[in-house]
């Protein structure tokens, strides 16, 4: 195993783990008590969401890096302009979404992010979009794409298993708090790889 594709496919889960602990804290919450069911049903709840968005973000930073090897030196001049725009557009989305739900006077049960398709597989994208662009770098520098694959890919999977195990602790203390805490999270998160992808590239206006 070399030490770059260690150090990288580690790099790749830390967008996705950040993410994961927003969604653990808000997971199936309610207005009312907390948590809505029995613990043993709770406790159902967040291992099924855990595995889902284990397994959502860990395939995609699999194929992402395995993506912008196939797409090469093509994808390393025009994706990076670009995917910093995708990645805050899907979290702001996500996010946003999350703090409408806080909002609205509904009785019903919220649905958690990793509860529903569509929330899932934009988080799982937007956490991932570095990774094409890291796999095109390796593939041009003659590194190991498959290894940074495969240890992005497990690296990220338990890394959000875990995310939404350690944030369900923070919903079960903060309650329904936590869905527009979360929510802010979120956008934050996607100002953070904005502003930063802009800094990078001299983009900033100041």
């Amino acid at each position: 195993m070399s030490w770059e594709s260690a150090l990288s496919g580690c790099s790749l889960a830390m967008d996705a783990f950040a993410v994961s602990l927003c969604v653990g804290a808000t997971t199936n919450l309610t207005r009312g008590k907390y948590p809505p069911s029995p613990l043993c049903e709770a406790n159902r709840r967040a291992l099924s969401a855990a595995c889902r968005l284990a397994l959502a973000c860990g395939l995609f930073q699999f194929f992402m890096p395995l993506l912008g090897c196939f797409l090469g030196e093509y994808s390393t001049r025009w994706f990076p302009a670009i995917d910093h725009w995708i990645a805050f557009v899907l979290l702001a989305f996500v996010g946003g979404d999350m703090v409408w739900g806080y909002f609205k006077d509904e009785a019903k049960e919220i649905m958690g992010v990793a509860d529903r398709l569509w929330p899932l597989l934009s988080v799982a994208v937007a956490t991932s979009i570095d990774a094409l662009v890291v796999g095109a770098g390796f593939a041009l520098a003659g590194l190991p794409v498959m290894e940074l694959a495969v240890i992005a890919g497990v690296v990220t999977a338990l890394a959000c298993a875990a995310g939404v195990c350690l944030g369900r602790f923070v919903g079960a203390r903060f309650g329904k708090k936590m869905e527009l805490m979360g929510g802010v999270l979120l956008i934050f998160i996607g100002l953070e790889v904005l502003v930063s992808h802009l800094m990078d590239h001299g983009r900033m206006p100041f």
